[in-house]
């Protein structure tokens, strides 16, 4: 070690005593290769202390005395006017302990390296963990349930969802028309607040009246449901809005059965000004396909240059075919009077 040779030939007296009734020998300490050397006044060696384990029984005070670790009886005293190598011997001392194994600072590492992992499983693994656990296991009904919360929280934004009856049976007969694999959704016209569909869980789709008012095509209409039923597809509603309001919402969903009345409140709020997601125009061309609707009029609707949606319009499935229409037009009638006038 570079501090042993820049020692190694300074010297200084003391007195030592082999033990604790032996009388004090004047002596002279030396530096030798991590050890202290002690030797008589004619330069014969009398011991050597092992640095790494000499130990100094009055520390911060004068004359400095020390001692071999574990035995005190046999001890050094260095004068006042040895600073040099008090000073020395301090420096040796408090560089060999840092190089020494710390197994307390290692076993502190490791804990805190235990703590930091848990930590992170807890931050980034276990509350997806969770909410894939509770899209899994929470049941069709506890779904229909939290829509309906939802529907209720945003009537502060959108209204009441229209109610004329013979606009809801027209409504009904739509959704039978354009159900999927899991059966038809649950659709709503709300008077305000919506862009244009948004799917909540239970399978509910929220529609603006606007959809059904500002067009003279169901087909139009029937796009966007199209369209937003893709979408559930893809996200799951239950997943997305835990994902939304967090791991706690998910833990007490899972331990109560219930959602928190703020995070409901919150995210009927949030999914309202949520921007609607694109589609891959491939997968959209095949859901249009699958229910025997033209995706011309809803790529129109839009855009009505027609440039952004280009890919739905050349490749509508049905472009230049006669189909049977999604609503006959006493039903589109109907439900396009479903706010009321």
């Amino acid at each position: 070690m570079t501090a042993f040779r820049e020692y190694q030939r300074l010297e200084a007296s003391g007195l030592w005593r082999s033990e604790p009734d032996a009388q004090r020998l004047e002596v002279i300490v030396s530096i030798g290769d991590a050890t202290l050397v002690i030797s008589d006044m004619n330069d014969r060696p009398l011991t050597h202390w092992s640095l790494p384990a000499l130990h100094r029984a009055n520390p911060n005070e004068t004359p400095a005395l020390y001692h071999p670790d574990g035995d005190p009886g046999e001890t050094l005293e260095l004068a006042e006017n040895e600073d040099e190598m008090v000073a020395a011997i301090e420096k040796l001392r408090n560089a060999i302990g840092r190089a020494r194994p710390q197994p307390g600072r290692l076993r502190r590492l490791i804990v805190l390296g235990m703590l930091a992992a848990v930590v992170a499983l807890l931050i980034f693994w276990l509350p997806g963990q969770l909410r894939r656990h509770a899209v899994t296991v929470v049941p069709e009904v506890k779904r229909e349930e939290i829509g309906d919360l939802l529907v209720d929280e945003m009537r502060g934004i959108t209204g009441p969802a229209c109610a004329d009856p013979s606009g809801q049976a027209a409504l009904a007969r739509l959704a039978q028309r354009l159900a999927g694999p899991d059966g038809p959704p649950r659709l709503l016209v709300m008077p305000d607040g919506v862009r244009d569909t948004v799917s909540l869980p239970g399978d509910v789709i929220l529609i603006s009246r606007a959809l059904v008012e500002d067009y003279e095509d169901p087909d139009v209409l029937a796009g966007f449901l199209i369209a937003e039923s893709l979408r559930s597809a893809n996200e799951d509603a239950l997943d997305r809005m835990l994902a939304k309001t967090g791991a706690l919402s998910t833990a007490h969903l899972l331990t109560t059965g219930d959602m928190p009345e703020g995070s409901l409140r919150q995210y009927a709020k949030d999914i309202l000004s949520r921007p609607t997601a694109d589609l891959d125009p491939t997968l959209l061309l095949a859901a249009f396909k699958a229910r025997s609707v033209g995706s011309s009029p809803y790529a129109y609707a839009r855009d009505i240059s027609g440039e952004t949606t280009l890919s739905l319009i050349e490749a509508d499935p049905f472009a230049g075919q006669s189909l049977e229409p999604v609503l006959d037009d006493g039903d589109w009638l109907r439900l396009q009077s479903i706010c009321g006038q």
